[in-house]
């Protein structure tokens, strides 16, 4: 059943018909008005409460279908939700640094601050690039953040020559104190660092990528502590196709770019910096793994599960049984088409199309694909399906989301 994704319109977002996400949802929905000042930030396409897709047939909520017969829709008896939600995101300003709490945390979260946090879940996530994608992410090695403090005389005075000295020891506890000492700064002592950085570096005639990133992220939060967070975490810059996955507890910041992103059915942020939105510093804090690990360890690889059967079909697998994403991607067929098989795991799954065309052929009816096309694939669909594939034009990319069934 084709369904009409839900849209969010949030600051950061890319505005009109540079967003990505308003070229999908105004393809997805024939009747969406893209305004050329209105920031398209995410697309939703799922059950979650705060946005739940519609059936296009006849409007009515896909939550609502779910829980009018969870075992036809998902395969599950007792169940009323999807354990995931997929989104497509396109980012013009920086996200706020957050991390996202484990199971447990959450729980607890919740019940203390159901305003802030608004439900009991967990929210692993992953991120696949479907343009040039920059994101922070993870601690940076310890001698990486040793080598930004020793050429930054202003954050040096901010955190004090202890914490760069145990940081060139190597001391286990310098990143954390560091870390620690910068978030619980005052705002005076932050706002004094990030003005004197800003004026040496706007005069400076030497270039760097921090130093772009810095004066970017200035010019947008003013002296917000989160400007100096990239000076602790990784700064990523992805290609297409290359992903990130982000653990409970990993701190990350999304920059630029456009991305398909995947995660536990949740919206529950931890955020510190980077934002007009309650940080919750301390929570942070108490939270946040501090591995210190370099850029690369960051890439998240996907998996061919059946070259033979599937051999354009990559998935991304990552250790939690919330969910897990297939990417498709197929070449232009030549004459005479190509007929490719799409797998419907047991519990339903979700497919979005981003590129090319086709047909997806079921056993009682064919839906055609282009770009902007999402299909909610119940249970009771049956486990196979053909994708017949457009003999001209561009090559198909589509993304399907489902439950974990791999590890």
């Amino acid at each position: 059943m084709e369904i009409v994704g839900n849209v969010k319109c949030y600051e950061w977002g890319k505005l009109g018909l540079d967003s990505f996400v308003a070229k999908l949802a105004q393809a997805n929905s024939d009747g969406l008005e893209v305004k050329p000042d209105c920031p398209y930030a995410e697309l939703w396409m799922g059950d979650h409460v705060s946005g739940p897709a519609t059936l296009k047939t006849d409007g009515k909520g896909l939550d609502q279908a779910i829980r009018a017969d969870p075992a036809g829709m998902i395969g599950s008896p007792t169940g009323q939700q999807l354990p995931f939600l997929l989104k497509v995101l396109s980012i013009r300003k920086a996200l706020s640094v957050q991390v996202h709490p484990d199971k447990t945390e959450a729980e607890k979260l919740h019940r203390q601050f159901p305003d802030i946090y608004k439900d009991p879940n967990h929210k692993p996530e992953l991120a696949i690039a479907l343009t040039d994608f920059q994101a922070l992410c993870g601690f940076r090695p310890h001698e990486d953040i040793a080598r930004s403090l020793q050429e930054t005389v202003e954050l040096q005075q901010l955190l004090g020559a202890e914490v760069l000295a145990k940081l060139e020891a190597r001391d286990p506890s310098a990143v954390r104190e560091g870390y620690e000492r910068l978030m619980h700064s005052t705002p005076e002592a932050i706002e004094r660092c990030i003005a004197a950085m800003a004026s040496r570096m706007q005069s400076a005639d030497s270039a760097s990528e921090l130093r772009d990133l810095f004066l970017r992220l200035h010019a947008d939060f003013g002296c917000d502590v989160g400007v100096l967070s990239i000076y602790f975490l990784n700064y990523l810059r992805l290609q297409p196709g290359q992903a990130i996955y982000l653990a409970a507890n990993v701190p990350h910041a999304y920059l630029d770019g456009d991305c398909v992103e995947c995660m536990a059915c949740s919206d529950n942020v931890v955020r510190a910096g980077l934002t007009p939105k309650f940080k919750d510093v301390d929570t942070l804090l108490r939270l946040v793994r501090y591995d210190c690990l370099p850029g690369a360890s960051m890439l998240f690889q996907p998996r061919l599960l059946q070259p033979e059967r599937q051999p354009h079909t990559r998935t991304f697998v990552p250790p939690v049984p919330d969910f897990a994403v297939a990417e498709i991607r197929l070449p232009a067929a030549s004459a005479g088409g190509l007929e490719y098989s799409v797998t419907n795991p047991a519990n339903g799954s979700i497919l979005l199309t981003v590129g090319g065309g086709g047909t997806l052929v079921g056993e009682d009816r064919e839906i055609r694909l282009s770009m902007g096309t999402i299909v909610f694939l119940p249970s009771s669909a049956g486990k196979e399906f053909l994708l017949k594939v457009d003999e001209a034009g561009e090559p198909f990319l589509a993304f399907q989301a489902m439950r974990n069934y791999f590890e």
